[in-house]
């Protein structure tokens, strides 16, 4: 029973490390690009992904599991805003969905531990396909506006001496 645990919580970790790796790639590419509050809000988020990845390695070694650090999937490479909000979106419902079934099998496999701490991942994945979907809604409503806005806010900082974090 533990081992389907173990299995459940080392796919959880290989998704984890691809959106770190994702989310990262998309926050240097618009930080490059002058898009600070995107470039924020990836950085963010992969932080936040790297925090999972540890409460599930904790977890499988708990478990009396081998933690297995190897991503899923490459990085997919684009420097489009909007194709990186669809990928995020795309991504983060993904996990919600994959969280949801593996909280029910760990569930089954009398696994609580797991179990709730899948249930609490799905409620961050939630959050960031939230976060997410509000920035395309932002880009569909303002269009390319939205992103010019960015860049004049980053260019007014710098010229202030005032940093975005």
């Amino acid at each position: 029973m533990k081992e389907k645990s173990i299995e459940l919580l080392n796919k959880a970790i290989a998704d984890e490390l691809t959106a770190v790796h994702q989310y990262m790639y998309f926050h240097f590419h618009c930080d490059d690009q002058g898009y600070d509050l995107l470039a924020g809000l990836f950085r963010k988020t992969a932080i936040e992904e790297m925090m999972h990845i540890e409460m599930l390695a904790e977890r499988a070694l708990f478990l009396g599991g081998e933690v297995e650090m190897v991503a899923s999937d490459e990085v997919k490479k684009t420097h489009d805003v909007k194709e990186m909000l669809d990928l995020a979106t795309q991504m983060e419902e993904s996990s919600a969905n994959d969280y949801n079934k593996w909280a029910n099998e760990c569930s089954k496999n009398n696994d609580s531990a797991s179990k709730k701490l899948f249930e609490s991942l799905v409620d961050d994945e939630e959050r960031h396909f939230d976060q997410y979907d509000d920035e395309m809604n932002n880009m569909k409503k303002f269009g390319d506006n939205y992103l010019a806005l960015q860049s004049i806010e980053r260019s007014k900082n710098i010229s202030s001496g005032t940093t975005a974090e």
